[in-house]
């Protein structure tokens, strides 16, 4: 019997610098480095929630605010948002921060759907989520409907 969790649980906050490997011509970083530590965060997050290995599914609405520039701070917040049968929602906000001035700029978010793995590479049932907050309810609550989107799209 899988025990359910809470969100705080699945919890990641994962810091960055950004060097001189990460940016482009422009003396931003790639998106695509960003994309790469979105997808860690978010991985770590649904491991955490259902203790198994998880592949990643989905990547829905990734969006880029604000540029990061060379030397900044990149910090990276995850949690899980929903859960069903044998797949999990976590949503990334992604913040960066200029060390000259102590600026923080939200910079990306995403939702990533994450499917959890039994031993044998298949797919396998994860734990409820337990929903401590508003905040926690109202994520819930609209990863339901993304999921019912990302579901009707695929017909």
């Amino acid at each position: 019997m899988l025990h359910p969790k809470p969100v705080s649980a699945s919890e990641v906050i994962m810091t960055q610098l950004v060097l001189p490997i990460h940016i482009n011509s422009l003396d931003t970083i790639f998106g695509g480095t960003i994309m790469s530590w979105i997808d860690i965060a978010a991985a770590i997050s649904a491991q955490r929630h259902c203790n198994r290995e998880v592949v990643t599914a989905s990547i829905d609405q990734l969006s880029f605010y604000a540029p990061v520039k060379k030397g900044w701070v990149v910090n990276l917040k995850s949690k899980v948002n929903f859960v069903s049968k044998t797949s999990m929602e976590v949503g990334v906000q992604v913040t960066a921060e200029n060390p000259r001035t102590n600026e923080l700029f939200h910079t990306s978010s995403a939702y990533l759907t994450f499917v959890a793995l039994d031993s044998h590479g298949k797919p396998t049932t994860v734990p409820e989520l337990i929903l401590e907050t508003d905040a926690d309810i109202r994520r819930f609550e609209a990863g339901k409907i993304r999921r019912q989107l990302r579901l009707a799209s695929r017909k």
